[in-house]
């Protein structure tokens, strides 16, 4: 990927005029996608940033803004949380966030699958990205896209202080993965300096040497250690409030893998990483510095960039694209032309 995409916090709503007719054209192009390629390539192109980007500027939504996520979120719940479709998704911003691990049970029901190993991945995606990967961004949106085979995660984070957001897409999974190279693509309007990034390879010794500590109990005595190391160094913060109830408990849960350390409720940002430190600092056990981040650039249509969308142009190309999906379902030669060309447009 090139190029960048610039995510300013924004606030206000999307109009209904421009809500309806982006569900309505939304469909269209979903349908024709899944008829063609089936529910794990719509996934897969969903979890590219810039397919989503692109997708929001088809639909006449901001070039830019925090808001694509949302909107574009919403759009497809909308969309594709109906009997004729086997993909769903669930979440969303803020309190409906909360509600993803119901939704996702709710939702596999309908499926007629076992919704617990989605809700499963659904935790540790948000943790990973708000906890394995200390970006100085909170995550703040949250949305699991499922099938019953497959499933992957969009979400995103802000940074109040620098009023930026960006955005978090997971590859597409068939089982819980290991918390190394997760990321289809993290788009933002730039890359910061510094970051603990836990779920790159690069870190995978500093995890190693992260859960021996909490293991062996010696975490609160190696901290200390740093501490004073630290005070002889410029430059450095360290976290000085660390829930060290929760390192107690996760020393008495004896824990084989980083990840059941992460997923420990109450074991946050700032206790990760002190740990992370820890393994740098005093096992010379170093973690990932660099922001995974990558740029994109799309151009859209709502704020009037590159220009205003003309409703009657928007409604003429919900009407093409309902004939589109008719022609579809005849199934003949001429449709499976069609689908070509539409193909080559849309990869």
């Amino acid at each position: 990927m090139s190029g960048e995409i610039y995510l300013p916090l924004h606030h206000g709503k999307a109009p209904y005029w421009l809500l309806s007719r982006m569900k309505k054209l939304a469909e269209p192009i979903i349908r024709l996608i899944v008829l063609e390629f089936g529910e794990k390539e719509f996934l897969e192109r969903i979890s590219n940033p810039v397919f989503f980007q692109s997708l929001s500027n088809v639909l006449g939504f901001d070039w830019n803004s925090s808001g694509v996520t949302t909107v574009l979120t919403g759009v497809l719940k909308a969309t594709l949380n109906k009997d004729d479709f086997s993909i769903r998704i669930a979440g969303g911003k803020g309190g409906n966030a909360l509600k993803t691990p119901d939704e996702i049970r709710k939702y596999s029901e309908e499926l007629g699958i076992d919704g617990e190993k989605i809700v499963h991945f659904s935790r540790l995606a948000a943790k990973a990205d708000n906890a394995a990967l200390l970006d100085g961004y909170s995550i703040y949106h949250h949305a699991v896209v499922f099938t019953p085979r497959y499933f992957t995660v969009i979400q995103q984070g802000m940074n109040a202080k620098l009023r930026m957001a960006r955005r978090y897409h997971w590859n597409v999974y068939s089982n819980i993965p290991d918390l190394e190279n997760i990321h289809e693509g993290i788009v933002a309007e730039r890359r910061e300096r510094e970051v603990v990034n836990l779920t790159s390879k690069l870190s995978r010794e500093a995890k190693k040497v992260c859960v021996d500590i909490i293991r062996d109990g010696r975490f609160r005595r190696d901290y200390e250690r740093m501490i004073s190391l630290v005070r002889r160094k410029s430059g450095l913060t360290v976290p000085r409030r660390l829930n060290w109830k929760v390192v107690e408990k996760a020393y008495n849960l004896q824990p084989e893998r980083f990840e059941d350390v992460l997923m420990l409720r109450g074991f946050g940002p700032e206790t990760v990483r002190a740990l992370a430190l820890v393994a740098d600092i005093i096992y010379n056990a170093g973690y990932d510095k660099t922001d995974p981040a990558r740029y994109c650039f799309a151009v859209g249509g709502k704020d009037g960039v590159p220009f205003p969308v003309r409703r009657d142009i928007y409604d003429e190309i919900i009407e093409f694209m309902r004939d589109t999906v008719k022609q579809a379902d005849l199934g003949d030669f001429e449709k499976k032309k069609m689908l070509e060309r539409l193909s080559r447009i849309w990869k």
